[in-house]
């Protein structure tokens, strides 16, 4: 899809460097619109469960969730994080965006959407969420295929299943630590 899109810079400027375009000129395809996606599972319960909102604190640890989750949501639908146009991060501390740039760089590589991002007081989905990114994706006509059948979906499904156990793990590691009384010589 990175040939049907098209950069917009203005005439002096081609050469700032910047993580983001100021426009992208979208030359055929359909759209995508992914609803907020945060570091917690995708289809979680609804009231919510709060173990399923049990989330490693820092902005890295929960980027990394919220972009698997991104992957795995395109995937359903016959797309790539390049086939994505526009972002918009919601951040409910904007100190913390370089942090959020630095995954956000892993995942696109060269790939550069107009983003907008915004620092919010809480965010709707639980207390625990620092961030959440709602995309807009440009699809292939033929771009349909269900999540069951894509094996990259699969895989990105998994990869941030495991990380949520082990960033668990950890949690449940260190609070034990905490409680180990010291031995003092």
């Amino acid at each position: 899809m990175a040939k049907d899109l098209r950069a917009v810079h203005h005439p002096d400027k081609r050469h700032v460097e910047m993580p983001y375009a100021p426009a992208l000129l979208v030359r055929r395809g359909r759209l995508l619109f992914l609803s907020g996606l945060t570091a917690a599972p995708v289809y979680h319960s609804h009231p919510h469960r709060e173990e399923e909102f049990d989330l490693p604190p820092g902005m890295r640890d929960q980027a990394v969730l919220v972009m698997e989750n991104l992957k795995t949501t395109l995937a359903a639908a016959g797309c790539a994080l390049s086939d994505v146009v526009s972002a918009t991060r919601y951040l409910t501390d904007v100190a913390e965006q370089d942090d959020l740039n630095a995954v956000w760089a892993s995942y696109l590589g060269a790939h550069r959407p107009t983003t907008t991002t915004v620092e919010v007081s809480r965010l709707a989905t639980h207390a625990n969420c620092k961030i959440e990114i709602s995309v807009i994706a440009i699809a292939d006509d033929t771009a349909t295929r269900d999540v069951r059948s894509s094996g990259l979906a699969r895989r990105s499904r998994r990869r941030a299943e495991r990380i949520q156990k082990e960033l668990t793990r950890s949690k449940r590691k260190t609070a034990r630590q905490k409680r180990k009384p010291t031995r003092q010589k």
